[in-house]
This record gives C-alpha cells, structure tokens and sequence, in this order.
C-alpha cells in the first residue's frame, strides 16, 4: 500500500514533469511567432477585405504556383510547401475539374464556383496573418486588386514528421518561398542620414562664396573730352550724327555733343 504522503509526492512530480513539457514547446512557438512576424511584417486589410489599413511587408513569390480565391468567396484555398515543393491540394484538383466541365460543356453547379487565380514565380501579394500549429507555420496571403479582384489563399509550411524543426530553419524554409520587397524609399533616407532632403551635399574642399563685388561707379563723362577718351569710357556710340564741325554720339541713355572734337555738352 502507498501512503498518502508518497502520493501526493508522486502527484506534485507529475504536475512538473508535465507543466515543464508544456511550456517549453510554448515558449518555442512564441519566439517563432514573434521572429516570423517580424521578418514578414503583417498587413491589416479593412473589414470586407476591399482595401488596405495598414501596409506591412510586400512578399516576392519565389516558387511556381499557389492557387487562389477572389475575396467574395467564403472558403480559402490551402496550399502547402514540403521537401521543396509548393502544393495546391485539393483546391488545385477542383480548379481544374471545374475548368474541364466548362471545356466540355457542362460546367459544374454555382455553388462550387469559384474565381480562382494561379500565382507564379515573381508576383507579389501581402501576408495578413501566421500561425504556428505543432504540425507547420501557415500565412495566410491578400493580393492588391487584379482586374479589379482581391485574392486571398493560405499556405502552410509542413514540419517533417518528428520533433518540430528549430526557429532559424523555419525562417530558411519560408525563405525558399518568400522573398521580401526591399523599401527603396528607406534606403534613400538612410543614404540622406540627416541631411535635409533635397539639400545637396556639403563639398569639404568648397570655399564660401565671395562677398558680392561692389557695383562700379556709373561712367562719366567731361566737358572738354576728346571724342577718343570718351569712347575709352562709353565704348562705340549707338549711332553718331555729324552736323560738320559738330558731333553727336547717341548712347542708349546718353547723347554726347562734341564740337572740334572736344566734349561741350552730355545728356
């Protein structure tokens, strides 16, 4: 017989050793939650799906294909991705008996009608939420309007049979699929650093620019001048009226009259 003491030992020892196994794989996911989410940031659509809230990360698809639902449909369609391969499942098969039913002439009833969209290498969409399950990591994807359609999909990352892989392969498998649009705008301000944008940068070898030369004093002209030293200062004449012994250099705000040569009069 066991006493009650050696009991409840027995009790409290199991309630660790669980407890423990419990919170160890928690603290895991939350830690790949965490890392997930801030590798792919999370994009908020609003409610009806119509537009976006707030924008987070934009995802480059690197793998051929993954199916897709128009946001007006209630089911969205699973993909998966394992040992190197994107999957469509089941969705995929239902897409193309529905489009064989259409090619035969007999397209299938309304209800299991769907608008349905393939992605390829290279198109792009947004991720608007991740979940780590004990069997995989699933995002769920919202795409900008095509044709003036939204499209939405999941598509779960499958973790081999076996202990759950660690955080730094998950992110290399998401990694084969994902890629993330890099912010152009951000590096051109990490570039600019605090430098006031569309200021030019600063040359260390530039002088100051000089102090502004002071305006020279207007040309003057004087009485008793020859025809020469006042060409020396006016320049040529705009036009010259020669009246015999009398001259008139006609200057554009300056007409100056000279007899025998010399200056008597300027105005």
């Amino acid at each position: 017989m066991f006493s009650p003491r050696t009991i409840w030992k027995s009790l409290v020892a199991a309630v660790i050793v669980f407890s423990s196994l419990g919170i160890a794989p928690r603290s895991a996911a939350q830690g790949l939650q965490q890392k997930l989410e801030e590798t792919y940031a999370i994009t908020k659509p609003t409610d009806d799906k119509s537009d976006i809230v707030t924008a987070g990360a934009v995802l480059i698809l690197q793998k051929d294909k993954i199916i897709m639902y128009s946001t007006s449909n209630q089911v969205l369609p699973q993909n998966t991705y394992k040992a190197g391969k994107l999957s469509e499942g089941a969705f995929g098969v239902h897409d193309n008996v529905q489009k064989f039913g259409s090619f035969i002439g007999h397209p299938p009833p309304q209800a299991a009608q769907t608008t349905s969209r393939h992605f390829v290498t290279g198109e792009k969409f947004w991720v608007t939420g991740i979940a780590v399950q004990s069997d995989g990591v699933v995002f769920t994807l919202f795409t900008d309007a095509i044709n003036d359609v939204r499209y939405q999909c999941t598509l779960k990352f499958l973790y081999n049979k076996g202990a759950a892989p660690s955080t730094d392969d998950v992110l290399k498998t998401v990694a084969e699929v994902f890629k993330v649009q890099q912010d152009d705008s951000a590096k051109s301000d990490d570039k600019g650093g605090d430098q006031q944008q569309g200021a030019a940068p600063a040359d260390a070898n530039q002088q100051p620019a000089a102090e502004q030369a002071p305006a020279a004093p207007p040309a003057t002209v004087e009485i008793g001048q020859t025809t020469d030293e006042v060409v020396a200062i006016l320049g040529q004449p705009d036009k010259i009226i020669n009246l015999g012994p009398k001259q008139i250099y006609v200057y554009k705000d300056l007409k100056v009259t000279f007899v025998k040569g010399k200056v008597t009069d300027a105005q």
